[in-house]
């Protein structure tokens, strides 16, 4: 429900109006009271609502967002966080105690007006890059990057390398008795070899 206040230069309220403003609300009451102002009252009352109008911000700077729009930004936020006790499951499947909590934390700071890219910068210095499943390129990161990059590269050298046909292998000489043995199996009839 919007809310809408009339604050003179000192600071004080002067009216309050929960629901939309209608014609009739502006005429009976807001402009009554705008005449009784003096002229740099009636200036800073018209900014102030030209300023939260045009940014959709209240006086404190948090964004006012409807229930449902908050209720379809958190879902999408919170698949690109990781759990951090689960590790493998994103913070809205999971169901240990401290996902709960993390998503408690980020939805009111949600409510409270933070962009998510304040929210992953909260959630990163609290509990570094891993939390995220998209973690920022930096060198801090590389590994997480270029990592299964580079052991994939490796495991295929290494691959390569034990199937490639190499020089035979010395396999050192036959003793004298070997030497022997090999004679009498190539000379002797098929037969007696096996």
């Amino acid at each position: 429900m919007p809310e809408s206040y009339l604050i003179d230069k000192t600071g004080a309220i002067r009216f309050k109006q929960v629901g939309p403003l209608t014609t009739s609300v502006i005429n009976d009451t807001i402009l009554p009271i705008l005449e009784r102002l003096d002229r740099w009252s009636v200036v800073l009352c018209v900014m102030a609502v030209l300023t939260i109008t045009a940014t959709g911000r209240d006086g404190h700077g948090a964004i006012d967002e409807p229930a449902a729009v908050l209720d379809a930004r958190l879902p999408v936020f919170l698949e690109e966080v990781r759990c951090l006790v689960c590790q493998n499951e994103t913070l809205a499947g999971s169901r240990a105690d401290l996902a709960m909590d993390l998503r408690r934390e980020i939805r009111e700071q949600m409510e409270a007006g933070e962009s998510g890219d304040d929210i992953r910068a909260f959630l990163t210095d609290r509990y570094g890059d891993f939390v995220l499943y998209r973690p920022p390129l930096k060198p801090t990161t590389y590994p997480l990057w270029f990592g299964p990059f580079a052991i994939l590269v490796g495991s295929a050298l290494r691959l390569y390398r034990q199937l490639r046909p190499g020089p035979p292998r010395p396999h050192g000489s036959p003793t004298a008795e070997e030497q022997k043995r090999a004679r009498r199996l190539l000379r002797a009839p098929k037969k007696e070899r096996t």
